[in-house]
């Protein structure tokens, strides 16, 4: 098993890890049979990073993850002993030095644990973490980690290229969570910003590999065309992924898995793809995929639906989605097109 390891702390982690916000739902609910399947048959087969957040399922997934990790093997092991487990500090509900031990306290009895292995600042761009920073948010950090609340400190970064590397620098991070896909490149740290924070030995963890699963899906027939006639067998997510794991600079990429289909195909890739593995073709193939869909596409919207709830109570990722794909499949799109304005007027009174 080819795992990668973090220069700050030297811990080993497999490529692929599992973003839980993506858990698959009934009536809205998580669907806990299904998901406790896939959980636990990725842990017994390499996974050993789940990434978790305050907010996810409204709340409902750090006390899910709580109860799922509590179960022991065969072996008397629990499934929490097994893996490195990471949340966030919810920033923007932070308004004191106090909330902040509170949101950590509460969420260490959701979770069932005495301590979490990552804890990131969540959703933080230089602004607001200058707010946190008037707060107490470093002294908060170092001190949870001296009691052994908290074994790394690091941050969910969405700002702009400009900022990233003097975020790096305000603290002695150890790990950071970008996102980043071959479409995009240059949001966010983009690849100077990761590569600046490997340089200062932080784990780099990236979310949104698969932009909100565009990457995944039907791809425009010239993109479709060109990935099949290079290599017929594999998928389009695989691409997307053995993109990312060609980077010698990324620690782990993670998944936001919904089924076993899925969990199975994600630990081939993580078993099979090496730094640095790519050939220049593959490189190329890639390159003019990207170019492609990047001429194409219209938003670029990563549904990670963190502009939601909308106050005026559109579903903007929908909306967004449904526009790209009258672009990127030459769809006439009228009819979808026309019922969601007719919903967003329904809406707004308009």
């Amino acid at each position: 098993m080819v795992k990668r390891v973090i220069k700050k702390n030297g811990d080993e982690i497999f490529p692929i890890g599992l973003g839980c916000m993506r858990f698959p739902t009934d009536k809205g609910n998580i669907d806990e049979e299904t998901t406790k399947e896939f959980i636990m048959y990725g842990i017994n087969n390499g996974i050993n990073y789940l990434d978790t957040a305050y907010a996810y399922h409204n709340g409902a997934n750090e006390p899910f993850l709580g109860r799922i990790l509590k179960i022991k093997d065969e072996n008397g092991v629990t499934y929490r002993d097994k893996i490195k487990l990471a949340t966030k500090l919810p920033s923007w509900l932070v308004k004191s030095r106090e909330d902040m031990d509170s949101f950590l306290n509460e969420q260490l009895e959701r979770l069932q644990t005495d301590y979490v292995d990552y804890y990131y600042v969540h959703n933080v761009d230089l602004t607001a973490l200058k707010r946190l920073e008037d707060l107490g948010v470093y002294d908060f950090l170092t001190k949870a980690k001296e009691k052994g609340l908290i074994k790394n400190a690091g941050f969910s970064f969405h700002g702009s290229p400009d900022e990233f590397n003097e975020l790096v620098d305000h603290y002695d991070w150890d790990v950071c969570l970008v996102q980043y896909n071959y479409l995009d490149t240059n949001i966010q740290a983009g690849i100077e910003g990761i590569k600046y924070a490997h340089s200062k030995g932080l784990g780099v963890f990236i979310m949104e590999p698969l932009k909100g699963g565009l990457l995944a899906r039907s791809l425009p027939d010239e993109c479709e065309n060109l990935f099949k006639e290079k290599d017929p067998s594999r998928s389009n997510a695989d691409w997307a992924f053995s993109w990312l794991l060609n980077h010698e600079e990324i620690t782990c990429v993670l998944s936001g898995i919904d089924n076993m289909d899925k969990m199975q195909e994600n630990l081939a890739i993580g078993h099979r793809v090496k730094p640095n593995s790519f050939s220049d073709e593959e490189i190329a193939t890639v390159n003019e995929v990207q170019e492609i869909i990047q001429s194409l596409l219209k938003i670029n919207c990563a549904t990670c639906g963190y502009c939601l709830p909308c106050p005026r109570g559109v579903n903007i990722p929908e909306c967004f989605s449904i526009y790209n794909d009258k672009y990127l499949f030459n769809k006439k799109g009228v009819g979808p097109i026309s019922n969601a304005f007719m919903r967003y007027c329904m809406i707004v009174g308009e």
